[in-house]
């Protein structure tokens, strides 16, 4: 009998002891059954669970269910683009650095010397003379200047963007606010909008007797509230079509101090030798333009072409990136002027393609142009050559 009992005390201490050995992970237990009170007053709790689970459960479909945009056109180039270029007429130089720049990728590069209009280097010339694409956020600079021209805004007014969220126009054109220019485009207006739109070159050629140029164009009408309206067209150019030498045109305006020059593409050294520039009509925006010059330093510095500073930062470059897509094809820009200390020189890179293409690679490939011609001493050559008739000394 007390052998039974010291057995069975024997084998109680032996379970007794099993959760401490290494293998009771191991160990198959049953669920404590809860009496019948004890569900009744932990329902809530159990209520929150479900909804907390359902909550979670929900978050992972949308994440899973997550769109995604595709693209069909392809960012790099399996045929030589520079086929059927014009180039007797160019800086070689220039060209050359523009072309190593672009590298394979899909798109044109245009430079621009803004003190005369006259085209530099223009590298696929058939995308370049296009009828151009959305613009994208470039359309920005547009609308920048005219709120400053209208007295919206300063550079450094807060604009209310909901709530406690202020933004003003630096760091806008920085971060390439959407919301502030769709505020803007509101409060302008589409008959304003249109009006500074067209006096800045969009929606006409931008080139003189440049053959093949075609014409972009800016609608007469606003893009319909159910597309976003004005603020839209002003945020991304949403129904705008602009072409490369408009956009360089502009940009060339604001680098030299308001003239708006038709640009030239000269085909041949003679018509470089007899260059004249051309003036399409000045622009008041003088006053502006160190209004709207700081928020394009703040694109190259911390903005959304910052890429740029990676492999250039010699001397300032004031620009604005441009990101969208359109029927499977994503567009990249990238406009800016270097204001290096013997000159500027403006450019224009506008790439066309897939997911790899977009405007921080524009700004990246400038970078890599404006570097090109630093490495080879062009703007310290240009300086020191002799004036020609057509003034291309930086």
């Amino acid at each position: 009998m007390r052998g039974n009992r010291l057995f069975a005390l024997l084998v109680t201490l032996a379970f007794a002891l099993l959760p401490l050995s290494p293998h009771a992970a191991t160990v198959t237990t049953h669920r404590t059954k809860h009496p019948i009170h004890h569900y009744r007053h932990t329902r809530h709790l159990r209520r929150r669970r479900l909804v907390h689970h359902s909550t979670v459960a929900y978050r992972h479909r949308v994440v899973h269910h997550r769109y995604y945009e595709r693209f069909t056109a392809d960012s790099f180039a399996t045929t030589d683009l520079t086929a059927g270029d014009i180039t007797a007429g160019e800086d070689p130089v220039v060209r050359r650095a523009a072309i190593d720049a672009l590298g394979n990728m899909n798109g044109t590069v245009v430079v621009i010397n803004p003190a005369n209009g006259r085209i530099l280097a223009m590298v696929n010339q058939k995308l370049a003379l296009s009828s151009g694409a959305e613009p994208c956020s470039t359309i920005k600079l547009s609308v920048a200047l005219a709120a400053l021209e209208e007295g919206i805004v300063t550079k450094d007014t807060p604009v209310n963007l909901g709530g406690h969220y202020f933004v003003n126009m630096t760091e806008a054109l920085a971060h390439s606010n959407n919301l502030y220019f769709e505020t803007l485009g509101r409060r302008l207006g589409f008959a304003r909008v249109h009006y500074y739109a067209t006096e800045f070159g969009l929606g006409e050629l931008a080139g003189w007797h440049i053959a093949g140029e075609h014409l972009g164009k800016y609608p007469d009408h606003p893009l319909p509230e159910s597309m976003g309206g004005v603020g839209r067209m002003c945020s991304f150019g949403e129904s705008v079509s602009m072409t490369p030498l408009q956009l360089g045109a502009l940009v060339s305006a604001i680098a030299n101090g308001g003239t708006l020059y038709y640009l030239q593409h000269p085909t041949t050294p003679a018509q470089v030798a007899d260059f004249k520039p051309r003036i399409k009509r000045e622009l008041n925006i003088g006053p502006l333009i160190p209004e709207i010059q700081v928020g394009m330093h703040a694109v190259t510095q911390y903005g959304t072409a910052r890429s740029l500073r990676a492999s250039f930062n010699a001397f300032p470059v004031m620009g604005k990136t441009g990101t969208c897509s359109n029927g499977g094809t994503r567009f990249g820009w990238f406009a800016s002027y270097a204001d290096s200390p013997y000159g500027r020189i403006v450019t224009v890179v506008f790439l066309e393609g897939g997911r790899q293409t977009y405007g921080p690679e524009a700004a990246k490939l400038t970078g890599y142009f404006y570097r090109d011609l630093w490495n080879n001493n062009y703007f310290t050559a240009r300086r020191q050559a002799p004036h020609t008739a057509s003034g291309d000394g930086l």
